[in-house]
């Protein structure tokens, strides 16, 4: 393993971690097209915080970028030609969904072509970005052959290794969870297999094919999707007959195989987009995923769903909807994590303006600059002594779980909602 000069394609929340861990051994080139990311990271900052700037500094290569290429260590850069010198190519870019919720492949097909361009003869090009069964082979691959001019499986070989990164999790970190690997021939599989063996503590599961380790990462995320859909449509029956669902699942959790799962939002960059992957290819083949779909739909309207029961909450309380405060504590898609990618937190607050409510939020993880970006939204930089006709915890920050909410309350009858099922009972006004 020591001829092995690695190239990490796309550096975001699953792309650095490995591409660190892999430097700790093996010269490693990560790339990105993003200026700005690379700037961050040779200054020695991670703003996805998955990377801290002490593990970043000890493998990163100042200088020529020979320095990363002939030894161990990481050299960042957003130039192309910078990748030439390595023969083991890593995919980890974004692989999200357009407004009809219809795969996008671009990132795929734009980092096969970039490899496409540098590809020799002996090279091995490793996917890791979630995609459904047949991409690698069948997209991907006939990208690689036509910008490279060399032959799949005689000239250069594939493999795949999905990633499951779980973002702002600092215990289930990329070493300690167990990877599948798989490669386009035997020999490669094995290769690919040893690669990854060499950096991941938790061990490697070799799937039989390509397809079967695609197959296997698409449908992790869409059974929990699945079950956070039947959860949250408890939630609504339960909710219906003035029965605490928290205390039900609760209750339930005391036999030893119950699943245990809570209602909330589903966003993020895996659950809320996989099953749309799945789904698609399930489609041409014929074949109309009932569940998958049902769940993706569900899941998809709890925004708008936790919306309408706040309001409900304000006119029971005597509250004017139009014009009222409303702050939302949150607005990441998951906690104690700076990652906004496909947050649903948005449908709440889209939903509530729709009503004419005047919504502000309040997120310390959350960089302002990329939530106005994204979604057009302004972030309060700090609770700035404003009372609320209604208060909405959306995302389990710690810092939420220990402010005093009551006091940003305009009077005893604001209206205080728990997303997450996190504070006191005796302290809100509902809960999903």
């Amino acid at each position: 393993m020591s001829s092995i000069k690695i190239a990490v394609i796309g550096l975001g929340y699953v792309g650095l971690p490995l591409a660190v861990e892999f430097a700790k051994k093996y010269p490693v080139v990560g790339f990105d097209i993003k200026r700005e990311r690379v700037g961050e990271l040779q200054e020695g900052h991670d703003t996805t915080l998955e990377v801290s700037r002490e593990e970043l500094q000890v493998v990163l290569c100042k200088g020529n970028h020979r320095a990363g290429v002939e030894s161990r260590g990481l050299f960042v850069t957003a130039e192309s030609s910078d990748l030439g010198a390595s023969n083991c190519y890593i995919v980890t870019v974004p692989t999200p969904t357009d407004k009809n919720n219809r795969p996008v492949l671009t990132p795929l097909i734009k980092a096969s072509e970039t490899i496409g361009r540098v590809l020799k003869p002996g090279d091995l090009v490793i996917y890791e970005s979630t995609v459904y069964p047949g991409a690698t082979e069948e997209d991907c691959v006939p990208v690689l052959e036509r910008v490279s001019g060399l032959t799949f499986n005689r000239d250069f070989f594939a493999g795949y290794s999905p990633e499951r990164i779980n973002p702002g999790d600092k215990e289930h970190m990329v070493t300690k969870i167990k990877k599948v690997t798989s490669g386009s021939t035997p020999a490669a599989a094995a290769k690919v297999d040893a690669l990854y063996r060499s950096i991941i503590t938790a061990g490697t599961h070799l799937a039989s094919s390509i397809k079967v380790a695609e197959a296997a990462k698409v449908i992790e995320n869409s059974q929990r999707d699945i079950n956070i859909a039947f959860v949250n449509e408890l939630a609504m029956i339960f909710n219906r007959m003035g029965i605490d669902t928290h205390e039900v699942l609760a209750a339930a959790g005391t036999k030893w195989n119950f699943m245990a799962f809570k209602p909330g939002l589903v966003g993020g960059h895996c659950i809320g987009v996989d099953p749309y992957y799945l789904a698609q290819k399930a489609q041409e083949y014929g074949y109309h995923p009932e569940i998958i779909l049902a769940g993706r739909r569900l899941n998809d309207n709890m925004g708008r769903y936790i919306a309408s029961q706040v309001i409900k909450l304000m006119i029971a309380a005597d509250h004017k909807i139009k014009g009222a405060k409303v702050l939302m504590l949150g607005i990441t898609f998951k906690e104690n994590c700076p990652d906004i990618r496909n947050t649903h937190v948005v449908d709440i607050v889209r939903e509530l303006q729709q009503y004419g409510a005047e919504v502000e939020i309040h997120d310390p993880w959350a960089n302002p600059g990329e939530v106005m970006h994204e979604y057009g939204l302004s972030c309060l930089p700090e609770l700035n002594g404003n009372r609320y006709e209604a208060i909405i915890l959306a995302v389990a920050h710690q810092a939420f779980r220990d402010l005093a909410i009551r006091s940003l309350c305009f009077d005893d009858h604001t209206v205080v909602y728990d997303v997450k099922g996190v504070l006191p009972k005796e302290e809100v006004d509902g809960r999903l």
